[in-house]
């Protein structure tokens, strides 16, 4: 990504992704103009990571200690999340894209290969995570999952990058879109019933583009 890093206060209406993963895609928003990452720190990291619910708060408090103690191991953390987000984000899109240049939303067997830059990246990330991971037996089935004892800096990368894959296995291409709106460009997927969603959000994207349409049609009509 190229672009500007800026400081951002995360809050609950910035995860509108419909998976975790999709969600830290879009903590580089306006990506349809100027890229802006919201990353500016591992604590910022942190930060979102508590609000998403996916981690414990002990493991986050673990996380920061590292953090402080290891400022440069820390950032180099921080960078591997960059790198694995940014792959993600160019193998979600290259399905969504291609899916919507094939212009038939029932066909899910025509898209084009994702960039192979991309997938060679998502892969090194993949089997460094579960280098670092153990299978453990859950009471429902066995899963991969990272081990937190102690959590080391890379465990978001790590649980992350586990969780990239799940997503990918199972992505509904049909309603994984990307937003039309201006200066944003985030990823979704759309689990309304109806699987019309067009907006990351109304409060946001939907709202702005009523408000310029209504605007525009107002200014047409000499009012």
């Amino acid at each position: 990504m190229t672009g500007t890093v800026q400081p951002h206060s995360f809050q609950p209406r910035d995860l509108v992704g419909g998976h975790v993963v999709v969600d830290l895609v879009n903590t580089v928003t306006a990506r349809d103009a100027d890229p802006v990452d919201w990353l500016d720190g591992y604590p910022r990291l942190l930060e979102w990571a508590a609000l998403t619910g996916h981690f414990t708060p002990a493991t986050l408090a673990d996380l920061r200690r590292l953090a402080d103690a290891d400022p440069a191991g820390a950032a180099r953390a921080l960078d591997d999340v960059r790198a694995l987000r940014e792959s993600v984000h160019d193998v979600l899109t290259s399905l969504v894209v291609d899916r919507a240049d094939q212009g038939d939303p029932g066909d899910q067997g025509g898209a084009s290969a994702a960039p192979p830059r991309a997938l060679a990246t998502l892969e090194r990330h993949w089997k460094q995570a579960v280098a670092r991971s153990r299978l453990t037996l859950r009471p429902d089935a066995p899963r991969v999952a990272v081990d937190t004892a102690p959590p080391g800096l890379a465990h978001l990368h790590d649980e992350l990058a586990l969780q990239a894959l799940d997503l990918l296995r199972t992505l509904p291409t049909d309603r994984t879109r990307v937003c039309p709106g201006r200066r944003c460009g985030w990823l979704f997927v759309d689990t309304s019933r109806a699987g019309r969603r067009r907006w990351c959000s109304m409060a946001t994207c939907g709202n702005s583009a009523k408000g310029r349409t209504h605007y525009e049609r107002r200014r047409g009509d000499g009012g």
